[in-house]
């Protein structure tokens, strides 16, 4: 559930590790070979490699922005819903979607009940996934962003946050497959 005044857990040690702004960098190239890596899935709660889906099927990669179970982004809460909403488009197609988050392995059990999501959330409550893939971070968590990844585990699309254009829609990540 969305609550905007519940501020408890907020400060901790990751939001003051990403709370000074470091703007998206990522220097992966459309047709290079994204950062590999092993992450727990809180929603099926399964371990998940990157090198699962290599030759077998494309895969979204959506970082957001969550700072605790209790306080979501305001631009990332309405593309976690919209993903959710549409996960069946993606599987469909073919793809799966990996929604990675930096709250911890509790936090992200919550956000996934309350939800309701289908797609797996991967928990990198040490952001270390978030900074092999350089997409920059501010006000206590890394900023947003979307990758996908064909078969062969070649980068096919990227979009890194800006506040033009926070989150790539569900829509330009489907058109990939039109």
């Amino acid at each position: 559930m969305l609550t905007s005044t519940d501020f408890s857990g907020l400060l901790n040690e990751r939001f003051f590790r990403n709370f000074l702004p470091i703007p998206a960098s990522n220097g992966i190239n459309l047709g290079e070979t994204t950062p590999g890596f092993d992450l727990p899935d809180i929603t099926h709660k399964r371990p998940v490699s990157l090198s699962d889906y290599k030759r077998k099927q494309p895969v979204v990669i959506a970082f957001t922005r969550i700072f605790t179970e209790k306080q979501y982004c305001p631009l990332c809460y309405p593309h976690i819903k919209a993903l959710n909403e549409n996960y069946e488009q993606f599987t469909s197609r073919g793809a799966e979607v990996l929604m990675i988050t930096s709250t911890d392995r509790e936090q992200s059990e919550i956000v996934v009940q309350d939800l309701g999501l289908k797609m797996p959330l991967l928990s990198d409550s040490s952001c270390s996934v978030f900074r092999a893939y350089q997409v920059g971070q501010a006000l206590g968590a890394p900023l947003p962003a979307q990758f996908i990844i064909d078969k062969q585990g070649k980068l096919i699309y990227k979009h890194l946050f800006s506040f033009l254009s926070p989150n790539a829609s569900v829509e330009k990540l489907l058109k990939i497959w039109d």
